[in-house]
């Protein structure tokens, strides 16, 4: 089968791809590397007025006109590969704004991907219409709308995800919906409100490779190592602020039991390889399951505090943790971890839970399987 990617996040579709590719298939990534975490892309794409002036030019022409470059230019890039991004037996969309275009722009990009190949999909990851508004329409459920809702992050600062109620993004939205043969989950933040819609054809666990990643058993002699690392553009979505609040009060509380280390936006292969020390690894507060980097790390070894509810016990039919449940509670994360302090040889034994879990649900091989398989059954559309 001939397989299309479009769009990047987390590492996701690179991990897909090596799985499909291990299984005979030939896979293409097109897209931009997600910012700076630099992942491989083999179309890359690239915003070509990011400097400081031409933002300023670009800006203003925006705010006179509404017509913007990076858009026109990530356009014209998908015009160039035309070539080489036609005739594939599946085209998956990573997100309804996969390309980061305005729906303008986005539609034709998505109109050459939808007319030149056979199939397409998308994936509901990240922020989109239906997500968006089911958090609006639900503000008790836990996602990054909450820090939106307390008031700790401005409109313009949540632009990316206040678009989505625009109504040139929900025409965007309909488009899109239109033309794929149907939706497939990454997770439980995106599944639970995706459930009962027509489109929506199931969830698939993200894939781990855990053939790159090596497990390292929790060696305790002195101090257990905690690692926060921050980005600094999702710095409240991600509830960094209840973090680094536990952090000092678990500082002064266990000076000579621990060390802390934050670091702020560095690319992915640098965070991966600073935690590698860490015994525990702080990741989100707002959301039900775990992300990428959350499933990277617990494949590690490492003790991560992230999203992991109810819903995601009943759903992996779960008796035991695999990692911390982390709220927007500052009490609450520091009794975790002074738990975890006062008690080592539970971080052994998560830590063994949680490369196990990784290796039975998110092993890349199975979800490539899993993908080939709701791509294969599902119908094209008419």
């Amino acid at each position: 089968m001939k397989i299309l990617l479009a769009g990047e996040y987390s590492r996701l579709h690179n991990s897909l791809k090596e799985g499909l590719v291990q299984l005979g298939h030939e896979v293409v990534i097109v897209g931009f590397k997600d910012g700076f975490k630099n992942y491989p892309v083999d179309l890359p794409l690239y915003h070509n007025w990011s400097g400081k002036f031409s933002k300023k030019i670009k800006n203003l022409l925006y705010k006179l006109t509404g017509f913007d470059l990076n858009s026109y230019g990530t356009y014209l890039q998908i015009k160039r590969y035309r070539r080489k991004l036609n005739g594939f037996d599946v085209v998956q969309i990573i997100n309804e704004n996969a390309f980061y275009c305005t729906p303008f722009f986005e539609k034709k990009i998505l109109h050459q991907l939808f007319t030149d190949n056979k199939k397409a999909f998308l994936m509901c990851c990240g922020t989109d219409y239906p997500t968006v508004k089911y958090y609006f329409d639900h503000p008790e459920f836990k996602s990054l709308l909450l820090p939106y809702l307390d008031q700790k992050i401005d409109d313009i600062s949540f632009q990316n995800v206040l678009k989505y109620r625009k109504p040139e993004f929900k025409k965007l939205h309909d488009y899109i919906y239109k033309n794929i043969v149907g939706v497939i989950a990454s997770d439980l933040d995106y599944h639970l409100p995706m459930q009962n819609h027509p489109k929506y054809l199931g969830m698939i666990p993200n894939p781990v490779n855990i053939e790159k990643l090596s497990y390292h058993a929790p060696e305790i002699q002195d101090k257990i190592v905690i690692y926060h690392g921050i980005n600094n553009d999702n710095y409240y979505k991600k509830g960094n602020d209840f973090f680094e609040k536990a952090l000092d009060i678990i500082a002064q509380k266990y000076p000579d039991r621990v060390e802390i280390e934050t670091t702020r936006s560095v690319p992915y292969a640098t965070y991966i390889k600073l935690y590698q020390r860490a015994h525990i690894l702080l990741d989100m507060v707002y959301s039900f399951d775990q992300g990428y980097h959350a499933l990277e790390a617990m494949a590690q070894g490492k003790v991560v505090f992230t999203g992991a509810e109810k819903e995601f016990y009943d759903y992996y039919k779960l008796t035991e943790k695999v990692n911390i449940n982390a709220c927007p509670d500052v009490t609450y994360l520091v009794d975790q971890l002074s738990w975890l302090i006062e008690n080592p040889s539970e971080i052994i034994a998560m830590s063994q839970r949680a490369r196990a879990f990784v290796e039975r649900e998110h092993n890349y091989i199975n979800a490539a399987k899993h993908y080939l398989k709701v791509w294969s059954e599902s119908r094209a559309k008419a």
